[in-house]
């Protein structure tokens, strides 16, 4: 039976899998997602900001632009500014601690299917960029550097 691995070198030209091979050691899988958990927080999270003042006060301007430019079908604007602001604050949040790291990016990509569906259908290049660092989130996890792999091996330790 051939593994995964197995399969994927042997996609790659002979000529070219000692150069990824030796890639795939000096970058571990755990790099790149804190990469992706990083680089999709700082993202929604300044979004967040700009939708507050001080600490978590929502500005008057959000919830006007959840009434007009924002609207979506089936959820009043005002539930919808506070939803989205809180996601955009507690989301990247978790992420960056890696904790809750599924879950968090499973709801930031739900975020990103709404606004791309119903808000910005134009801004898909920038939707799917944001699906690229969300989707390996949501499949793998946060990796070996997040809260939720010491937790569970703490977990498993008991």
């Amino acid at each position: 039976m051939i593994t995964s691995s197995e399969a994927s070198a042997a996609s790659i030209p002979v000529a070219v899998r000692p150069a990824t091979g030796g890639l795939t050691r000096l970058v571990p899988e755990s790099l790149l997602l804190l990469v992706a958990r990083l680089g999709i927080a700082a993202v929604f999270f300044q979004s967040g900001r700009t939708k507050v003042e001080g600490l978590l006060t929502i500005k008057s301007s959000t919830y006007q632009l959840f009434a007009s430019e924002y609207a979506l079908p089936l959820i009043p604007s005002d539930i919808a500014a506070r939803l989205a602001t809180g996601a955009e604050h507690l989301f990247p949040v978790l992420l960056v601690l890696g904790l809750f790291t599924r879950l968090s990016a499973f709801a930031l990509l739900g975020m990103t299917t709404v606004i791309e569906i119903f808000v910005y259908p134009d801004a898909w290049p920038t939707h799917l960029s944001w699906a690229g660092l969300l989707l390996p989130l949501v499949v793998r996890g946060g990796g070996t550097w997040s809260l939720d792999y010491f937790r569970r091996n703490r977990l498993l330790q008991r």
